[in-house]
């Protein structure tokens, strides 16, 4: 009966576009980034996007005095361009994302604030993966000179739009694969980006989401080698296989509290804020305290899916301008139906259950 709320925040760390002068550049070039939001709005948080938003969440306690939280999911490293280049494309690289961070237009006090964010208790890092990138297909596509997934890399992009014939999500599922050689490099992909987590936070992430909910047996059994006790998601997960010379999407489903073989626990996302992504038709308060009054006489703990995207305004202010007082109407909202809410992380709700 405990009125529980986690906020899941995904795609913290990792590049998307770079900056609203190669926004307008593509834009003129006839690639319509107006109509992709992710491609519109998101970007590394600045300065100013985390300042914001962290003044947000410490203006809101729950019943306890705790003030909102977020779990923020964390991307660890981005493709280091200039190497890959000079080897060629023979060769990837990856750098953390502090040091991406470093070189991008007021964000080099970006990492400073992340470090204050989390002694306040306002912003938590959980594992969401070392790149937002499927590095296999990728390498493969710049190698054969694919002419959008090169001209993404000539602007420092993972991609520009999706690829219908060859990736569903544009190059971005990371853990997606077409061969077992492929499928047995998500391994230490998995390692390298969790030792990273180590190395800049100086704890290990107990729970884990993949990129666009696309995972296997094979990942899970990594994770729990690496510390990962619960696995964020949705409803369905994704699962390859390649059957026949096909390649296609098995689906599993999962409940919030639901063990796998190896004892982890799925925590299932019940509700959404996506005021970035959702239509003009939807009420993004509204929609989301629906589904929270639903988890709550349900007897659930709600679990929001809210994306960085939502919080950035880099390339377009108005984006986080409107955005933030709309998770403040939310919160507020919130306490105000349930004055009983209890703010929770992800991995602080998995050791609950």
């Amino acid at each position: 009966h405990r009125k529980i709320v986690v906020i899941e925040s995904d795609d913290w760390g990792s590049i998307r576009m770079p900056s609203r002068e190669v926004y307008y550049k593509l834009l003129s070039e006839g690639y319509k980034v107006d109509q992709n939001p992710f491609m519109k709005y998101d970007c590394l948080a600045s300065e100013k996007d985390l300042s914001l938003l962290f003044e947000v969440l410490s203006s809101i306690k729950d019943k306890n005095g705790r003030e909102a939280v977020i779990t923020a999911n964390t991307i660890m490293a981005n493709p280091d361009f200039d190497k890959i280049r000079k080897s060629d494309f023979a060769e990837y690289f990856y750098e953390p994302f502090t040091d991406t961070l470093s070189r991008y237009p007021e964000h080099t006090r970006s990492f400073d604030l992340w470090k204050e964010g989390i002694s306040a208790g306002v912003f938590h890092p959980q594992y969401h993966g070392r790149e937002h990138l499927n590095v296999a297909r990728w390498m493969k596509a710049l190698r054969e000179g694919n002419k959008t997934v090169t001209h993404a890399f000539n602007n420092r992009m993972l991609s520009i739009r999706s690829e219908p014939s060859e990736m569903r999500f544009g190059y971005l599922e990371a853990l997606d694969y077409f061969s077992k050689e492929e499928q047995l490099e998500k391994s230490d992909i998995l390692k390298e980006g969790m030792s990273l987590f180590n190395e800049i936070f100086g704890f290990t992430s107990r729970s884990f989401i993949a990129n666009c909910y696309v995972w296997d047996k094979e990942a899970e059994k990594t994770l729990e080698k690496i510390g990962v006790e619960y696995i964020q998601g949705i409803v369905q997960q994704l699962i390859p296989e390649n059957k026949d010379n096909r390649h296609f999407f098995k689906k599993a489903y999962h409940y919030i509290g639901e063990k796998n073989s190896r004892n982890q626990t799925y925590i299932v996302r019940n509700a959404y804020f996506e005021p970035s992504l959702q239509g003009d038709g939807i009420n993004p308060v509204d929609y989301c305290i629906l589904r929270v009054g639903a988890a709550f006489r349900m007897g659930k703990p709600a679990i929001i899916e809210s994306h960085r995207i939502n919080f950035i305004g880099s390339i377009h202010q108005d984006n986080r301008e409107k955005n933030l007082k709309l998770l403040k109407r939310l919160f507020e909202e919130i306490l105000r139906k349930w004055p009983d809410v209890e703010f929770m992380t992800s991995d602080e709700l998995g050791e609950y259950i």
